[in-house]
């Protein structure tokens, strides 16, 4: 039987319900069970897809297609596990489903309500994504007393009395502020977080107190007065250096078996912290420090927010990085002031390597393709991430086999030399307004040259034989075939996953071979069409681009091939 953790949070968003979420379902697989997650956002969006990266945050890609909140992210970080799109749930989802099955009369003429239909959908979706888990641990967005979140708080409660309160336990994610003028944490508004939940017939069976300091014991016996729980299931997670210090510090108040005991558990295994506890340590006392420039268009709204923009690649950096018993120290770069005239580039010399992330428009490529050159011809190791890898193409093209104005059709329609565009295929797609079609999202098979430095990195870090593994499972799945492709020689091909549309022209592939490029992977459609996945410059200390999105598929215990070769070349350098 299924067991259910909810997650909410009070007091205040941005607390850490996420990361906590993580941490819990990674302490509980310690422990020798089947876990996994969902992120239920109350946005009326159906999904990620369409918001804004620099408002809402990282739009964070699942194998199998799905756009979805970063918190995901943090679940497969943490997990070591892929995630499907059903594991995210929004308003939009819930409502166009009800809505479409009225439509098709699947109510059999009843009137359609809030209630019961509502939150019967919710329970269906959670359901079907537990389903084969031994834990489910479910964070609701938003914080307590929000109108978006009373139908979920609703569908857990009536989960709760469907299968028992043996099943069901909620977790409260509260926040204890510490005045400047006073500097002592104050309780009250967790107090009124409590009694709002309170209010949907929920008490929680766990609180989670964030503050800046460790709880102190005047503290958690108000808390305790007030709920009336258990003091040890009052758990101080105060601030720390990394987020992959949470699960450790959660287990020093022994969270993982206080949860069991609840669900009245025993543990099936003995937890080894041993690897994570390493890696952490690497993390929070580094031997060395690199410095990386990331190359973006987002600068000029504010760091925070583009950090939160590329927070995978920030994390795929500190996972290869601690690896090496190293530390990489993030520099963003506006590629808007790299296009300026006179701008001096050779400000670039200062960094041990760059970095050129996913992106789309026509606003900062040239200072982008400037700073690729720039890498290129100074020895900088460089990596490219989807249209980091279209912008080094053009780069090459324009300075190396001496194609004056090759471009991107997205940044210059009637370029003479479109060395990256819509393929025929996909704009036949678009004349017909079938635009989802021309995009390339989800995982994707790539077949590696042997002899490249690509297919190195991905066996050196053991990825080629895991990818081996999940190949073979998606075989058996029939809507997952078009993803695969046609694998000629599976025992090179590895999976990654991709959110774009323009595709290297292939027009012009022999051309940039001739003149030194190598394409060190592809991926072959079902029609016969070669996708060039990754490029590479063999005599370069490391100058490797992808049309993928490595990042998403980076664990702190299993990082990301192309990161961990980009940092090794950085030390070296």
């Amino acid at each position: 039987m299924t067991k259910y953790i909810v997650v909410v949070g009070g007091v205040m968003s941005g607390v850490g319900k996420g990361v906590t979420t993580a941490s819990i379902g990674k302490i509980l697989q310690q422990y020798g069970f089947r876990v996994t997650a969902i992120k239920i956002d109350p946005y009326i969006n159906y999904d990620a897809g369409t918001l804004r990266p620099t408002e809402h945050g990282e739009v964070w890609v699942t194998d199998d297609g799905g756009e979805i909140d970063q918190d995901l992210g943090n679940y497969e970080r943490f997990f070591g596990i892929d995630m499907p799109k059903r594991n995210n749930i929004t308003t939009g989802q819930i409502y166009k489903t009800v809505i479409d099955r009225e439509r098709k009369g699947e109510f059999l003429g009843q009137t359609v309500q809030f209630i019961p239909h509502i939150p019967d959908e919710i329970k269906r979706r959670i359901r079907s994504a537990a389903n084969g888990h031994d834990f489910v641990v479910i964070e609701i967005g938003g914080t307590i007393g929000d109108f978006e979140n009373i139908p979920y708080l609703f569908a857990a409660k009536s989960l709760e009395r469907e299968l028992g309160e043996k099943d069901v336990i909620y977790m409260l994610i509260t926040y204890l502020p510490t005045p400047g003028h006073i500097e002592e944490m104050k309780t009250k508004p967790t107090q009124q977080a409590i009694r709002m939940l309170s209010e949907n017939g929920i008490f929680p069976d766990f609180i989670i107190c964030r503050a800046k300091r460790p709880l102190d014991n005047v503290r958690k016996k108000k808390i305790e007065t007030y709920v009336n729980i258990p003091r040890d299931h009052i758990i101080s997670e105060p601030d720390i250096d990394t987020i992959y210090q949470i699960p450790i510090d959660l287990e020093a108040d022994k969270l993982g078996l206080k949860i069991l005991r609840k669900f009245n558990m025993q543990p099936r295994k003995k937890p080894a912290w041993k690897r994570w506890k390493q890696l952490v340590e690497q993390i929070r006392h580094p031997k060395k420090t690199l410095k990386v420039a990331i190359v973006g268009k987002y600068v000029d709204i504010g760091d925070y927010s583009l950090a939160d923009s590329y927070i995978s690649i920030n994390h795929a950096l500190i996972h290869a990085s601690a690896s090496f018993g190293a530390s990489v120290e993030i520099n963003w770069v506006n590629s808007k002031e790299m296009e300026r005239k006179g701008h001096d580039l050779s400000s670039l010399k200062k960094y041990d390597g760059i970095i050129i992330p996913g992106g789309f428009g026509s606003s900062g490529v040239e200072g982008k393709i400037k700073t690729i050159n720039y890498a290129r011809v100074h020895s900088i190791p460089f990596l490219g991430l989807c249209y980091g890898l279209q912008l080094a193409v053009v780069e090459y093209a324009r300075n190396v086999c001496h194609l004056q104005n090759a471009n991107t059709t997205e940044v210059d329609p009637k370029t003479p030399y479109p060395v990256i565009d819509i393929l025929p295929a996909q704009r036949k797609l678009m004349e017909e307004s079938r635009y989802g079609g021309t995009m390339r999202l989800g995982a994707y098979s790539a077949i590696l040259n042997p002899d490249s430095r690509v297919f190195k990195l991905y066996k050196t870090t053991g990825r080629l034989k895991g990818d081996q593994e999940r190949l073979r499972w998606l075989r058996t799945k029939k809507n997952e075939a078009f993803r695969l492709g046609v694998l000629s020689t599976p025992k090179h091909a590895i999976l990654e996953r991709h959110r774009h549309r323009y595709e290297v022209n292939p027009e012009f592939i022999p051309a940039l071979e001739k003149n030194g490029l190598h394409f060190s992977g592809y991926h072959v459609r079902h029609d016969g069409t070669r996708l060039m996945e990754f490029i590479e410059l063999p005599r370069h200390p490391f100058f490797v681009a992808t049309q993928s999105h490595p990042e998403f598929k980076s664990r702190l215990e299993d990082p990301s091939p192309l990161f961990y070769g980009f940092v090794q070349a950085m030390i070296k350098k």
